[in-house]
């Protein structure tokens, strides 16, 4: 009997599952692997969505950003290096004066002669080679330095002017990236396209370089909630000068690809309200309390590169 139970025992211990035991595991098994994949594909997804937004947001942001600090730095004037009479100059209207270089210069400039109590403000009639023309009120000798101060009051050229700014044009100018070198920058909203170019040149260039793929800061803008204009102008106006002291900025983008939910493009837009461009505001400041000679007029080279 004893032996029997034994046989019996061990056979019980190597039967394994039945077929219907192991129907029922396979039949969890696959409703868990079925589970644990819906929620992966889902998780991608949502992953494939939220990258997707970010980089539209990311892109639009850096835009807005490089823009921002543009704006910010228009109308600074400034000298690529020092400049120096060549020579003594003796006071008196209409004198035409040697300098070591004319880099940087142009007519109509308020150059500041000299230092302390003896320096005067000349407004530059003419240059022709490196020599300026120009009122001297007092005896100024070799080697006193030549400087220049203030700021350029169409830094952002005003909306009024011929050939300004626009609702789809930007136009400024001036030493934008603090380094010493005018520089002369456009920026094209266009939808048509789907893209905003950033066209910059030196403030001098002999001419303005047609918009190519190169010059596409972003591919992917659409048109503003109720055609709203991508730049806005807040224009002041002392004695008949016009005087841009805030920019808005508005763009609208889509996803570089469709929602993985909505099978659609994602949208947002980017809005910066009234950047303020210091150095405008500063002569524009000045020129309403009646200081005059630091305000610089819009050189000729930036005029012929407005149309």
């Amino acid at each position: 009997m004893a032996a029997q139970l034994r046989h019996y025992s061990s056979d019980q211990s190597q039967a394994g599952f039945s077929l219907t035991e192991a129907l029922i595991a396979t039949s969890i098994l696959l409703l868990l692997f079925s589970a644990a994949t819906n929620g992966l594909n889902q998780t991608v997804t949502f992953s494939r969505t939220t990258t997707n937004r970010a980089e539209m947001h990311g892109s639009v942001r850096g835009a807005t950003e490089l823009m921002q600090q543009e704006i910010g730095q228009a109308g600074r004037v400034t000298l690529p290096g020092p400049i120096a009479l060549a020579g003594a100059v003796v006071k008196g209207t209409a004198q035409t004066v040697a300098l070591t270089t004319v880099a940087g210069l142009f007519t109509g400039a308020n150059v500041v002669i000299g230092t302390g109590m003896l320096g005067e403000t000349v407004t530059i009639t003419g240059i022709s080679g490196t020599s300026i023309t120009g009122n001297f009120t007092v005896d100024h000798a070799a080697g006193e330095p030549l400087q220049i101060y203030g700021g350029f009051g169409t830094g952002v050229v005003p909306p009024t002017q011929t050939n300004g700014s626009t609702g789809t044009v930007l136009k400024l100018y001036g030493d934008i990236n603090d380094d010493g070198q005018m520089l002369y920058v456009e920026y094209t909203c266009d939808v048509a396209t789907n893209s905003l170019y950033r066209n910059v040149m030196a403030w001098n260039a002999g001419s303005k370089p047609a918009l190519t793929p190169g010059m596409v800061l972003l591919n992917n803008v659409i048109a503003n909630p109720g055609n709203a204009p991508c730049f806005t102008y807040q224009v002041e106006d002392v004695a008949g000068l016009k005087f841009v002291t805030g920019v808005a900025v508005t763009l609208s983008v889509h996803s570089q690809q469709k929602d993985a939910y909505s099978k659609q493009f994602q949208q947002a837009t980017k809005t910066l309200l009234n950047v303020s461009p210091r150095n405008i505001f500063l002569v524009w400041t000045m020129e309403s309390i009646g200081v005059h000679n630091r305000l610089q007029p819009m050189p000729p080279t930036v005029l012929l590169l407005l149309p």
